[in-house]
C-alpha cells in the first residue's frame, strides 16, 4: 500500500505545487485514507466449445453424436479446439465514506491480465472500456470476453479431459473455481490515473485488492 500512495504523490507533485497548504493537506489526507479497488471472479457465461454453446451440458453424453460430437471430433483432429465465453469479473471500491474515509469514485481505466487455467497461463489481455465503480461499497460488474485455443494450451491431455475441461467452466455446473487471473490494474480517480505497483492474482474465493 506504501508503493501505491508514493506512486500517488509522484503524479501529483506538480499538479499540487499551486495549491494553498490547506489545499494540499486536504488532497493529502484523502490519499493517505485511499484504499485500493477490491477484485474477485463471478460467473462464467455464454461459453462456446468449437461454436457449441454448452451452459446448458453437464456431461459429454449431453452432446448430440451426430452434430455436436463429429463436430468437436473433426476440431480435435485438425489439432484446434477452440472455446470462447465471458468471465464476469465483480469489482468493489471500499472507498465508501465509512469507517472515517472519504467517499471517492473511480474508474476502472484498464485491466492488463493473463488468464490462468489450472495454474496454466494461456491468453492475456485488457479491457475494451472503462467501467465506472461508484464509491458506495457495491460489487460492480464488468464483463470481460475471452477467447483462446483448448488445445494450444492442453491438447497433449485428450480429447476427453478437453471436453470436461470446457465443461467444467462453462457447462451447467460449471464454476470459475479453476480460473484465475494475473492482473495489473490501471485507476482513474479524481486524483488522477493510478496504476498499481505490483500484480494481483485474481480467484472466485475472495475479494483480493
Amino acid at each position: 500500500m506504501r508503493s501505491y500512495r508514493a506512486l500517488t504523490y509522484a503524479l501529483l507533485l506538480m499538479s499540487l505545487l499551486p495549491l494553498g497548504c490547506a489545499q494540499i493537506k486536504q488532497i493529502s489526507d484523502a490519499l493517505t485514507n485511499l484504499q485500493r479497488l477490491q477484485f474477485k471472479l463471478g460467473a462464467v457465461r455464454q461459453f462456446r466449445l468449437v461454436g457449441i454453446p454448452i451452459a446448458d451440458k453437464a456431461s459429454p453424453s449431453d452432446f448430440n453424436p451426430l452434430s455436436d460430437g463429429l463436430k468437436l471430433l473433426d476440431a480435435f483432429r485438425s489439432n484446434k479446439f477452440p472455446a470462447d465465453f465471458i468471465v464476469e469479473l465483480e469489482v468493489r471500491n471500499p472507498n465508501d465514506g465509512t469507517q472515517g474515509r472519504s467517499a471517492v469514485p473511480a474508474t476502472l481505466a484498464g485491466l492488463e491480465f493473463r488468464l490462468l487455467i489450472d495454474d496454466q497461463p494461456t491468453v492475456t489481455g485488457n479491457l475494451d472500456r472503462e467501467v465506472e465503480v461508484p464509491a458506495s461499497g457495491a460489487v460492480t460488474t464488468v464483463p470481460i470476453r475471452i477467447s483462446l485455443d483448448l488445445y494450444q494450451f492442453f491438447g497433449k491431455q485428450g480429447y476427453d479431459k478437453l471436453v470436461n475441461l470446457a465443461l467444467a467452466l462453462g457447462g451447467k455446473n460449471g464454476s470459475t473455481s479453476r480460473l484465475k487471473l494475473d492482473a495489473k490494474p490501471t485507476v482513474r480517480t479524481k486524483f488522477g490515473l493510478m496504476t498499481y505497483p505490483g500484480r494481483i492474482t485474481i480467484v472466485d474465493r475472495e475479494f483480493r485488492n
